[in-house]
């Protein structure tokens, strides 16, 4: 039983619900919020408990302290070594955490990462994983993984998904880093801020998402991300039935409504 002078560990993520907003912090400072098998698993848990809870209309994803996330904690995947069968644990480390990046492409909540300082390696992949990001201008991102000989396979799908191939290509082997403006350029961020005023500028964005029929939202969110990997043809014959069926939802026949008659909705939904 700890004695009356133990110290709690404080948590390596930390939750905050406010205008139907919830805010997610990566909270290992000392280690620049790296991965740990006990981040990813909190991570995880919450987006699934976000992921059925009605009241939350936008997550944003952040790092405390002075990066946003530097990739997997190597110091731990190298302490795990020798303990048994070392490929089994690599392989269900990244496994775990592909579903968790997954699971932020699959949420039905917009998710907007709020990034200041380094996010390398799976660290970058996380931002490239959420909808939208918004920066701050000294922000750095990379995939550095073959400056130590791990070519950073599973960021890769996210990233490459982001940015155009051959930029995506030329920082998966040469491990260089590109700063904010670059990043905005080749569309892994959406927009740039002041250091000072980073995190409002991502609450002003996440509170005009929030202000919009969640419910249209989510229906769009899924859409977006379906058609995508689809061809033409087949992605237009897709949308046009969601739209159709959207078009036809009880709150988006009052958003139309209210619309044409010049008033605000009244929405059930919201």
């Amino acid at each position: 039983m700890p004695d009356g002078n133990t110290v709690a560990a404080a948590p390596v993520l930390l939750r905050e619900t406010e205008d139907r907003i919830a805010t997610l912090t990566l909270n290992r400072p000392n280690q620049l919020n790296a991965l740990s098998e006990e981040l990813i698993d909190a991570l995880q848990s919450e987006l699934d408990q976000i992921a059925a809870d009605r009241e939350v209309k936008v997550v944003i994803v952040r790092g405390a302290g002075r990066a946003f996330c530097a990739g997997h904690d190597l110091k731990e995947m190298t302490a795990a070594r020798g303990r048994g069968d070392d490929l089994a644990y690599f392989t269900n480390l990244f496994a775990k955490c592909a579903k968790m990046m997954t699971s932020i492409v699959r949420l039905p909540q917009p998710v907007i990462a709020e990034v200041d300082g380094l996010a390398t390696a799976a660290g970058c992949q996380l931002v490239a994983s959420c909808d939208m990001a918004v920066a701050a201008r000294r922000a750095q991102f990379g995939v550095n993984g073959v400056n130590i000989g791990l070519f950073c396979s599973t960021p890769m799908v996210a990233r490459s998904r982001n940015i155009p191939r051959k930029h995506a290509f030329e920082m998966l082997t040469t491990g260089d880093f590109i700063d904010a403006e670059r990043a905005q350029a080749l569309g892994l961020v959406n927009r740039l801020a002041r250091v000072e005023t980073l995190h409002n500028d991502t609450w002003q964005l996440a509170l005009t998402v929030a202000s919009k029929l969640g419910s249209a939202v989510k229906i769009g969110k899924e859409a977006y991300y379906r058609q995508l990997e689809m061809p033409l043809d087949e992605a237009y014959a897709y949308t046009g039935r969601v739209m159709a069926e959207n078009m036809v939802a009880k709150d988006t026949v009052e958003g139309v409504t209210a619309f044409v008659e010049k008033r605000e909705p009244d929405w059930s939904d919201d």
